[in-house]
């Protein structure tokens, strides 16, 4: 191999001389680039560097550092293997117009321009963070820009319809969700990942553990402390989850879904599902006069632009809002 590679380049080296020098200058290049090859062993090179599944490893173990919560981690692990599998190409060797082409086939497929947008975002962290670390000279999403997402005009619950979800439930347990979820403007993870203990009905708060493996405290109304006191009132078990599914266990976040789906179902209210509970939450505290910094941190959030993307204001209120100050 290293005789063939070393012939082929002579060979390129003449035809590329061959127009700008004479044919005895050209003779003499040659024989003195043959014989300094003659020193050297030609070999062929991985160009691509560490592998892929090396690399995201790394970038799996970066994340945790940076206190990235595991399903965050896993999301992103996920999103990545499945382009480079679609790609068929090592990371190092993928380029911009492997990724718009991706993205191209993702949209065909059906999936949304905001989800392609977080996918993309997900695909220039990573590459990011390839570049900081020295592990790839190029960026191939230096230029890759925004998807445009168009805005959509975001929705909350109106009181008429908490109303008609809670009329709706068949059980105790179901109110209780539906009121602790208003109420607190938890994620549904944080919802069922707590404990009976994590609750203080006296105090009417609990802590919760949220992205990144933070805590804060929330609050809770007391209609909401009744409606868990008599919940957890009405078990006999001895699972320490604070929501139990049919069959005794924790519930999961899956069964938060479909128990909404059906209570909305039957009482006739369209597009529930649990993270509208935070949208409103948030309105509902900013529309009466909260700093938003206070619902930011109510919500877990650390940026106040993520907790604005939240709120949801209509004309009468800023109309109200602007003949207040003026």
């Amino acid at each position: 191999m290293a005789l063939e590679a070393k012939v082929s380049f002579i060979e390129l080296l003449e035809k590329r001389l061959e127009t700008e020098v004479t044919a005895e200058e050209l003779r003499r290049i040659v024989k003195a680039v043959s014989e300094v090859l003659q020193s050297f062993d030609i070999m062929e090179t991985d160009c691509s560097g560490p592998g892929t599944d090396d690399l995201l490893k790394q970038y799996a173990a970066a994340l945790k550092v940076q206190s990235r919560s595991q399903k965050t981690i896993d999301r992103y692990v996920y999103e990545i293997e499945r382009m480079v599998r679609a790609v068929g190409l090592p990371c190092g060797r993928i380029t911009i117009h492997h990724l718009r082409a991706y993205l191209a086939k993702e949209q065909e497929r059906g999936i949304g321009d905001s989800t392609l947008e977080g996918i993309r975002q997900i695909f220039t962290a990573f590459y990011n963070w390839l570049q900081r670390e020295s592990l790839i000279e190029k960026n191939p999403t230096a230029n890759l820009g925004p998807i445009k997402v168009a805005k959509k005009k975001k929705q909350v619950y109106s009181e008429v319809d908490i109303e008609k979800l809670n009329q709706s439930c068949k059980s105790i347990r179901d109110r209780a969700i539906i009121a602790f979820l208003s109420s607190t403007g938890c994620r549904i993870s944080e919802v069922t990942e707590l404990d009976r203990d994590s609750i203080d009905l006296e105090k009417l708060e609990c802590t919760v553990h949220g992205k990144g493996d933070k805590e804060r405290t929330v609050y809770m109304s007391a209609v909401t402390g009744m409606m868990i006191r008599n919940y957890l009132d009405s078990r006999r078990d001895k699972e320490k989850a604070l929501f139990i599914g049919k069959r005794g266990e924790r519930l999961q976040p899956g069964g938060v879904r479909i128990m909404l789906k059906n209570v909305a179902k039957a009482a006739g209210v369209e597009h529930v599902h649990p993270h509208k509970f935070r949208r409103t939450l948030a309105t509902k505290l900013t529309r009466h006069g909260m700093p938003i910094q206070d619902v930011a941190a109510i919500l877990g959030h650390d940026k106040l632009d993520t907790t604005m993307k939240y709120v949801v204001l209509n004309n009468e209120d800023i109309k109200n809002s602007y003949r207040r100050y003026t």
